[in-house]
């Protein structure tokens, strides 16, 4: 047994030791590459979470996951019961109540594009495995005939999301789970759930986990065979994947001194992904491909969630996050103020990402009359300012202190200065230098702003009147 772990030990060190670590492989395809030039220039996308759980108001899927999540299980404490077993029949049971006869996915764009957004990735499976598509491979979905909304003519809520985007000249995007907490080669109920991960051994029952990997394989493909152009395959779920040499060797560490493997570390929970993306783009060549928190060549763009990174990241990425506090529809939720929400996507493009906001639709399948205000008030604001948001690139710095952002067209000729407070009369750039030639004027209006190079930075002299020029982050447009 020491001679054992002495191999062990020694093969992981020098794994460890020698393993160059990455956050980000590009794609080599350069068709990929090139699509994510252009996908950089989009800036302003949509996320929508939207399944059954939005009838109870709570958590999307998690309050099922039998961990000691406090902010997952809270659902429980809503009286529905505190039995976990009979918490996942009632909850499953939501499919035969879900009927959003006020699904308008046209009027939803529509707020959408005014706002300046043009992409969205909409949930077509999350982890409980309820699908807001047509599948032909489980009767758990929103056609189906026990759901009351099936017998609507547009009951596949996914094709008619995706249409109607389409219609308004958004790219398009899918969101799915790569777990499925609902599937029986997952979940599988000859054993009680534990945790997130499967609850057998995929060692020990490899046809069962070869037969969610088909099933995994056959949804994704029907997505993109039978719903139009798809741009974006945005997979969630990130510990669904193969795990790393170190990994493994960890794992067999633990095989040894503690018993059961599987029981004991995540599971390498292979679902082929390499062969996957292959099948995906033969049908759609162009398709972006986010394989979530999982380092590898598909993960074409990293997706912090809910943060902005200090100084940005040196590969693509978006900020995904919630225009609210929760990502499914939660009645009475607080949300962001457009301030707040102008301010950060201008921090998210400054620093080279990409945002996209989350808005969940009510049972009923609407927005919350807030988030229409939201998306107008962004709107306003994009029109006057947009040619400082898309298709610009980071500047050399993102920015100085807290109040100020910097963005350049992509062949650097023209530069953008972010203002998020209104300055008294007078305001100092320190990091961005001008040509000595250089017209620089407030986005909005036509009068030109007069500035000197003082030696200890660019002072900008900005008439209080240009204060209405907007009513959140002011734009000066420096062209040289």
């Amino acid at each position: 047994m020491k001679r054992i772990f002495a191999c062990l030990f020694s093969l992981w060190i020098c794994i460890l030791t020698n393993a160059q670590t990455k956050e980000y492989y590009p794609d080599p395809d350069t068709a990929i590459q090139h699509r994510l030039e252009e996908w950089k220039d989009l800036k302003f996308g949509l996320l929508m979470h939207w399944g059954t759980y939005s009838q109870w108001g709570i958590v999307e899927s998690w309050s099922i996951c039998p961990e000691d999540l406090g902010w997952a299980a809270w659902a429980w404490k809503k009286g529905v019961t505190d039995n976990y077993a009979d918490y996942l029949k009632k909850y499953e049971a939501l499919k035969t109540t879900f009927n959003p006869k006020k699904f308008n996915p046209e009027k939803w764009a529509a707020a959408a594009k005014y706002a300046g957004m043009k992409y969205m990735v909409f949930t077509t499976k999350h982890h409980d495995g309820f699908c807001m598509f047509d599948t032909k491979y489980t009767d758990y979905k929103i056609t189906d005939k026990d759901c009351p909304f099936s017998t609507n003519p547009r009951s596949n809520v996914a094709k008619e999301v995706f249409s109607a985007f389409r219609n308004e000249g958004m790219w398009v995007g899918a969101y799915f789970s790569k777990p499925d907490w609902h599937s029986d080669y997952y979940w599988w109920k000859h054993f009680p759930p534990a945790d997130r991960n499967p609850n057998y051994s995929i060692q020990k029952y490899p046809e069962r986990w070869k037969q969610f990997t088909d099933y995994t394989h056959n949804q994704l493909n029907e997505l993109v065979s039978d719903y139009g152009k798809l741009d974006i395959l945005w997979l969630d779920g990130g510990w669904v994947r193969k795990k790393t040499e170190e990994e493994e060797v960890k794992a067999d560490l633990t095989e040894v001194y503690e018993g059961s493997r599987w029981a004991r570390n995540p599971q390498s929970q292979d679902i082929d992904m390499p062969r996957l993306v292959k099948e995906v783009r033969q049908k759609q060549p162009k398709l972006i491909v986010v394989d979530r928190a999982v380092p590898g060549e598909q993960q074409n763009y990293l997706t912090p969630e809910q943060h902005i990174p200090d100084n940005g990241l040196p590969y693509p990425w978006e900020t995904c996050m919630t225009m609210a506090g929760s990502w499914s529809y939660v009645p009475g939720d607080i949300y962001k103020p457009t301030n707040e929400l102008v301010e950060k996507l201008v921090d998210i493009v400054s620093k080279g990402g990409n945002f996209l906001l989350n808005i969940g639709p009510s049972p009923d399948g609407e927005y919350d009359d807030t988030a229409y205000t939201r998306l107008q008030q962004i709107g306003d604001w994009m029109k006057i300012n947009s040619n400082a948001i898309y298709n610009t690139r980071m500047f050399t710095v993102f920015g100085e202190g807290d109040n100020i952002r910097f963005t350049q067209s992509k062949d650097g000729k023209t530069k953008f200065i972010f203002l998020f407070n209104f300055p008294q009369n007078k305001v100092t750039i320190t990091k961005m230098p001008f040509a000595k030639k250089a017209t620089v004027q407030m986005l909005g209006s036509s009068a030109k702003i007069k500035w000197k190079d003082t030696g200890n930075g660019i002072e900008l002299s900005i008439p209080e009147s240009l204060k209405k020029v907007t009513d959140h982050v002011w734009v000066l447009k420096v062209l040289e």
